[in-house]
């Protein structure tokens, strides 16, 4: 059953056929989309496992390391863990547990240095749109390569482009905008030559970025106020692994993997007493913040959210560091809505004003699937909101294409690494089989549900623009590593949906 081939896999009409890609057009093997993180582990998984198949990776940009090298603002880190955040593979080094952001950009471009992934990589190509042919097994990819149009041909398509915007962050509309006389600024287009030693900063949002700002302004800044409609769950934990500092002595070989699967196991144990005792997790994180707060900051306003714990990702900062600004009265935050931006500042619900030289809209991404691109299968337009998901990996009735969406449980990483290596596994199988297409059918049987359960704004912003996932394997996203490492590094790639053809 596994090599029958499904009628919209192994059929092209002349009408539904693609135009063929010029004769000239390069063909690799694989056509990675992103140099991120994503893309330059998947990179080197299929140079380990691979090493016959040509490679390549488009990249956007003009650099590599995806979000580690667009952002710029102060402070800014990860908020997993770096022993999985890390690549299972190669071992992230020293003992620092959340580290900020151009350590982890040079362990990424190290890591494709060693690999020699950096040779692959093509800066300044966009991809617009690819077009599968099922007669030729071959996917006709179309790039904007400095304003100049490029087509290249692939056997197997593989987006590590992430999940938004590159382009431009979320900012509401906020009135008043054009009275204001300082400086708006959004991180993800951080200026260089924004100074703002010395002066007042009020920091939109209560997510991870607003909690990396927040100190990170705060000592040079004349204050800074992290202003919030609603609160987020804010925990503290150390910023060196204390694990890893007490078997530093130990070979990496043994150390690593130690380390390693601590943080994987905590971080499962925690999502599942949030999802299962939730009452119980939001009074242990209550407990744990209230002992971090200074006198007259109530933890029931300002750290204290509607919805339960891991409803929406939670924020780690290292060695309590928010806190502490808060306690030295670097910094204050305040729970409210904006009424309107004013000359000096901002005025809100309350009638309070806040006076601000700079403004900081931390108030989140846009999404952007796929990377934006125009997926055509046999001449027919991908809808993707219209596709479902197969292991929150493939795309239903898209052949011979993979994408990477990480965990929003857990670090982005450990699902990364599993896609790589389970897109390895399929090319194995179809060079063992003879077979050239891989594609997952859509089973009309199989109930839809929304891909991401989390209701954090970005997500419910772009819920027409999602695939769905199923309501049964292997269409179901479980957010649960232990659960996928056993299905997709070790289950069986012929499962009777998958099929090859």
């Amino acid at each position: 059953m596994s090599t029958r081939p499904t009628p919209e896999a192994a059929q092209s009409t002349p009408e539904s056929t693609p135009e063929s890609a010029p004769r000239s057009a390069e063909h690799v093997d694989v056509l990675i989309i992103g140099a991120g993180l994503s893309g330059i582990g998947a990179a080197c998984r299929l140079r380990t496992e691979h090493p016959q198949r040509s490679v390549a990776i488009l990249e956007a940009r003009s650099a590599s390391g995806g979000t580690w090298d667009l952002f710029r603002y102060p402070g800014i880190r990860s908020d997993s863990d770096m022993f999985t955040f890390g690549y299972r593979w190669r071992p992230w080094p020293g003992d620092r547990a959340l580290a900020d952001g151009p350590a982890i950009l040079e362990y990424v471009r190290t890591v494709a240095k060693e690999y020699a992934v950096d040779e692959l990589i093509r800066y300044h190509h966009t991809v617009r749109r690819a077009s599968w042919d099922s007669s030729t097994a071959r996917w006709t990819v179309e790039v904007d390569r400095d304003g100049e149009p490029v087509t290249l041909t692939t056997s197997f398509l593989y987006a590590c482009s992430g999940y938004y915007d590159y382009d431009s962050g979320y900012s509401p509309e906020f009135p008043g905008v054009e009275d204001f006389a300082g400086e708006i600024v959004h991180p993800q287009a951080w200026p260089e030559d924004l100074d703002h030693a010395g002066k007042k900063v009020v920091v939109i949002g209560s997510g991870a970025t607003a909690v990396t700002l927040v100190p990170a302004m705060a000592g040079e800044a004349e204050h800074v106020t992290m202003l919030q409609r609603s609160p987020s769950y804010v925990l503290s934990r150390p910023g060196r692994d204390p694990l890893a500092q007490r078997l530093e002595r130990l070979p990496t070989r043994l150390s690593f993997p130690i380390v390693r699967w601590k943080a994987i196991l905590l971080a499962v144990a925690t999502f599942q007493l949030a999802q299962r005792r939730p009452a119980l997790a939001r009074r242990i994180v209550r407990k744990a913040t209230k002992e971090q707060l200074p006198p007259g900051v109530d933890v029931d306003v300002h750290f204290n959210p509607a919805y339960n714990p891991w409803d929406q990702r939670l924020c780690f900062v290292p060695d309590g560091d928010l806190f502490k600004a808060l306690r030295a009265g670097t910094a204050s935050i305040v729970t409210d809505h904006i009424e309107t931006f004013t000359e000096k500042g901002l005025r809100l619900r309350s009638g309070e004003e806040l006076t601000a030289d700079i403004v900081v809209t931390a108030t989140g991404l846009n999404l952007k699937p796929m990377g934006g691109i125009e997926l055509v299968v046999d001449g027919r337009e991908v809808d993707l909101a219209r596709t479902m998901t197969y292991r929150t990996m493939m795309l239903s009735d898209v052949p011979n294409f993979a994408f990477t969406i990480g965990y929003t449980n857990n670090s982005w990483t450990l699902k990364a690494d599993l896609v790589a290596d389970y897109v390895c596994r399929v090319l194995a199988h179809l060079d063992r089989t003879g077979t050239r297409i891989a594609v997952a059918p859509r089973d009309p049987s199989v109930g839809e549900e929304r891909l991401l359960t989390f209701s954090s704004g970005y997500v419910l912003r772009s819920l027409d623009k999602l695939p769905k996932q199923g309501d049964r394997e292997p269409w179901k996203l479980r957010q649960n590593y232990l659960y996928d490492v056993r299905s997709l590094r070790r289950g069986d790639v012929d499962d009777g949906v998958l099929t090859f053809a």
